[in-house]
């Protein structure tokens, strides 16, 4: 049996000498030995003449670098600071956007609540649940540190904003001009109340309520306080601005 024959194989071709190519390669290299040896002599003629140079130059450079060190490590504190802030910004955009947790009030009206007994945040718990039961939504008590005279806000039945300030007071103590110009400055204007309300356990004096009837605020009296409590009188949205409910007598006495 004859073996097959095998294929030789393909001859390798043999790179041609160029010598164009070359000489080019030499010529280039012989260029930038030249250079190099230009500057070396250039850079040893000036070290000789003016070594000063030389030390401004080597002490530029090197504050160069420093340099260069510097604002990469100031660029490096700056994207912390950034990254900080950025983070301080979010968590106080969440803290902000979180929904305000009202105080709670009881949603039933004791109609034989002793308002004397009471302190002053559970009077204005009292009269914000007067404000629940006879309908008001939204009902929220605002009263504290730098609530500009709003102590309950609510929504009337016919959508209106009620802003109300309590003042719990003793007999003798009646709620002056004064107390209705301080809330007539700001129930308003800040709080952009259409029914703007006054309910205190005292009385109020002869200035204050004509103050009131000039400036729309309705004003409820201890009597008048007591009625919308058992039912006999109206709430105080329902009176026309700057006047009393039907029943609700002025006071007459001067401050």
């Amino acid at each position: 049996m004859t073996a097959p024959a095998r294929p030789a194989p393909p001859a390798r071709r043999r790179r041609r000498f160029d010598l164009r190519a070359t000489a080019l390669f030499f010529v280039f290299l012989a260029v930038v030995v030249s250079v190099v040896g230009l500057v070396a002599r250039v850079v040893a003629g000036a070290v000789e003449r003016r070594p000063a140079w030389v030390f401004v130059l080597v002490v530029v450079a090197v504050a160069g670098f420093a340099g260069l060190g510097r604002r990469w490590h100031l660029a490096r504190a700056a994207r912390r600071a950034a990254a900080a802030l950025d983070a301080a910004a979010r968590e106080a955009a969440g803290e902000l956007s979180a929904p305000a947790i009202p105080r709670q009030h009881p949603a039933v009206v004791d109609v034989s609540v002793d308002y004397d007994a009471l302190t002053a945040e559970e009077f204005e718990e009292a009269v914000a649940a007067l404000c629940e039961r006879d309908g008001c939504s939204g009902v929220e008590v605002v009263g504290g540190a730098g609530d500009l005279g709003a102590d309950v806000v609510a929504v009337a039945p016919d959508g209106r904003r009620v802003v109300v300030q309590c003042k719990h007071y003793g007999d003798s103590h009646r709620v002056g001009s004064q107390d209705l110009q301080r809330f007539g400055g700001t129930c308003f204007t800040v709080h952009e109340a259409d029914v703007a309300v006054l309910v205190t356990t005292s009385d109020f004096t002869a200035p204050a309520v004509e103050y009131a009837d000039q400036c729309g605020i309705v004003c409820v009296d201890r009597e008048a306080l007591w009625t919308w409590t058992d039912g006999t009188g109206p709430a105080p949205w329902e009176a026309a601005p700057g006047e009393r409910s039907a029943g609700w007598e002025r006071a007459g006495a001067e401050s």
